[in-house]
């Protein structure tokens, strides 16, 4: 009513304006009256029977008009109501504790007979008082009802600011003590079709993945002559009938390598069965001696199929540099793993550490290299050291102020004001960025070689110039041996050299224990002929009393969880190097019998650092990357800042959990 009482006047004043303006003409049949009596005349006449003819039209009209106009705006209330009450979009007011207040055709049709101020949660229990917005705000709510899918949005609306005349406002619909309140308008918007198409879309989409056979001449030289034939021939089915199962198109590419081409909806359910071709290959038995492995990357890239077959060309380099026997699926940022179950397999020849030496060797011709390569070369070498560590101390001071390798130690920050565009970075025994001494160094120059024994995870060396990456090797010192044999510079090890090469290889193996193979041996005994001496780097590395009594204490009140894993706490006070003593109570934990793995916390400088260790049985590298960490299958480790050593226990027991429930482990 009150926009009615405001229109009213507005017409009245329009139709009264024609009644203003004759003013003007007044004036003008006075003027007329100077210039000459018998125009003022006429023009009297005429303004005479112009007002006389407005006024009785004003009069006639004015009260049809606005009878029009009401009428109008009844009919417009009427098509208003109806088409509210009718609309095909289910609609509900309710207040703002959930109760329903009114309730369209549409609404009723969903869900039935609706009772006033019957809660809306009976129907929609994720409508609850958390969903209500704020003042003035709105709010959008997804949820599904009777195999629907609806994004519901819930409007604030304020009773005081909606037309006195409004449907809405009746008090047929809106009880009194909420007049002066809220109301939420609630939309429900039908996406099923959509949702349904989208899906559609999604589970079409083409995704490209490399399968290759890890082991290939390795499996196959372990088969008698005669079954050779027969061993390919089952690889070859297993691996086709498998993906033919899924409805993908899988041809061979060489003998070892396959591409294949699917669609999403089936991936979502070959990963749903974790990959089951990974342990099926490897149970083919035809007399070999070695199971062969699997190696898959897949890429989605919803650009198309070449952009997709290079992020599964990324994918499968990641699989083999983490050790093969696993999947990698790529789809942009988002990486996921599955396998990894079983131990890299030492490959017997030695023609990829020959081939990386010799690359090696043509980079560091024109820049610095490995320290004592590069000084073989004539060239100027350092090695960057960050804050280390006493468990190393004995070994670093023996380099220190030797006149024999003078400037070789130098800190990050010096490295960095040396550094620019023709320095080669040689980063060794770490792949990832963010672990090196200097992460800035790799950002100065565009010459970078990573030799590493470590399982690459997604965070990578992007720009590296030679990359080799072995995790079959026990340590980086073994893989350093082989290029220095294979280099073809003549390098000449001193005895401290060859003790500080041994004493990485000691460390990494556990004393030959851990990821030993022929060529850890080989490498071994290529230093021992240089002048290593075990004797001299056992005496190195023996721990003081605090540090024994450090491991016995954290060893006796160690506690075994589900069984087969072992806890225990490192405590960090009084000791020199406690993540060192922290790896070193890891290892002999192992040492008990029907432990699967172990895990040691220490937590030293504000940060719980976690060893992790096994034998054969569990690949920790894929336990600590769920908490973001990484390393060996056999050897691995993460790090916490924001909690205590009793809540980073709880959360490697929960992934160890979710592992075994979900049959990971």
């Amino acid at each position: 009513m009150d926009k009615r009482r405001k229109l009213l006047p507005m017409i009245q004043s329009i139709l009264r304006w024609p009644l203003i303006l004759m003013g003007l003409l007044v004036f003008m049949v006075i003027y007329m009256y100077v210039i000459d009596i018998r125009a003022g005349v006429a023009a009297t006449i005429f303004f005479v029977i112009y007002a006389g003819a407005y006024a009785v039209y004003y009069v006639i009209k004015r009260r049809s008009l606005v009878n029009e106009l009401v009428s109008f705006a009844v009919k417009y209330g009427t098509i208003q109501r109806r088409l509210s009450s009718e609309l095909e979009l289910p609609y509900v007011l309710i207040d703002k504790e959930g109760s329903i207040l009114w309730s369209d055709k549409s609404f009723v049709n969903l869900v039935g007979k609706v009772k006033t101020r019957q809660p809306i949660t009976d129907f929609f229990p994720e409508l609850d008082k958390d969903s209500i917005p704020e003042p003035d705000s709105d709010k959008e709510v997804i949820l599904d009802y009777n195999d629907m899918n609806f994004r519901v949005k819930l409007r604030d609306v304020v009773l005081e600011d909606l037309d006195g005349d409004s449907f809405w406002s009746s008090e047929k619909h809106v009880p009194a003590d909420n007049e002066k309140g809220r109301m939420i308008a609630v939309y429900f918007y039908d996406e099923t079709i959509i949702n349904r198409l989208n899906r559609e879309i999604i589970d079409k989409a083409t995704v490209v993945g490399l399968v290759y056979i890890d082991n290939y001449d390795e499996a196959l030289d372990s088969v008698q002559e005669e079954r050779k034939a027969f061993f390919l021939a089952m690889l070859g089915r297993r691996i086709n009938k498998y993906f033919l199962n899924y409805k993908a198109l899988i041809r061979q590419l060489e003998k070892d390598k396959y591409i294949l081409i699917l669609q999403n909806q089936y991936l979502e359910q070959i990963k749903a069965a974790k990959f089951s071709i990974l342990d099926e290959l490897r149970s083919v038995n035809v007399g070999n001696e070695l199971a062969a492995t699997l190696s898959i990357g897949i890429g989605i890239n919803n650009e198309g199929l070449y952009q997709s077959y290079e992020e599964a060309r990324a994918a499968i380099d990641l699989a083999l540099g983490r050790g093969g026997d696993q999947v990698v699926i790529r789809d942009g940022d988002k990486i996921e793993y599955f396998g990894g179950k079983s131990s890299s397999i030492e490959k017997n020849t030695r023609v990829k550490s020959r081939v990386k030496a010799q690359a090696l060797r043509e980079i560091i011709e024109t820049k610095v290299g490995i320290y004592k390569i590069a000084m073989s070369m004539n060239k100027d070498a350092h090695i960057v050291i960050g804050d280390s560590t006493g468990a190393y101390d004995v070994m670093l001071n023996r380099f220190r102020d030797n006149p024999e390798y003078p400037n070789m130690l130098i800190s990050p920050k010096a490295a960095v004001e040396m550094c620019d565009n023709a320095t080669l970075v040689i980063v060794v025994d770490v792949n990832r960025p963010s672990h090196t001494e200097c992460p800035e160094l790799l950002e100065k120059t565009h010459s970078v070689v990573v030799l590493d024994h470590h399982r690459q995870s997604s965070e990578a060396i992007d720009n590296a110039a030679l990359s080799y990456v072995e995790p079959s090797a026990s340590s980086a010192s073994e893989i350093i041996t082989e290029i220095i044999q294979y280099i073809g510079t003549g390098v000449k090890l001193k005895q401290l050299d060859a003790d500080a090469i041994f004493a990485g290889i000691m460390i990494d193996s556990n004393n030959f224990q851990a990821k030993t193979g022929i060529r850890t041996f080989e490498a071994a005994a290529f230093l021992r002929r240089n002048g290593a001496d075990v004797v001299r780097i056992r005496k190195a590395f023996r721990t003081d009393m605090n540090e024994y009594m450090a491991k016995a204490r954290a060893v006796a009140s160690s506690e075994v969880f589900m069984d087969y894993y072992a806890f225990a706490e490192c405590k960090a006070e009084g000791l020199e190097s406690p993540t060192v003593i922290g790896a070193q109570i890891a290892n002999e934990l192992m040492d008990v019998s029907n432990m699967k793995a172990s895990f040691v916390f220490t937590n030293y400088n504000n940060t719980i650092y976690v060893s992790a260790r096994s034998i054969d049985e569990v690949n920790v590298q894929v336990v600590t990357e769920k908490l973001g960490g990484g390393g060996h299958m056999s050897v691995a480790g993460v790090q916490f800042t924001d909690c205590t050593v009793e809540e980073a226990m709880d959360r490697v027991k929960a992934v160890l959990k979710s592992m075994i429930e979900g049959g990971e482990l």
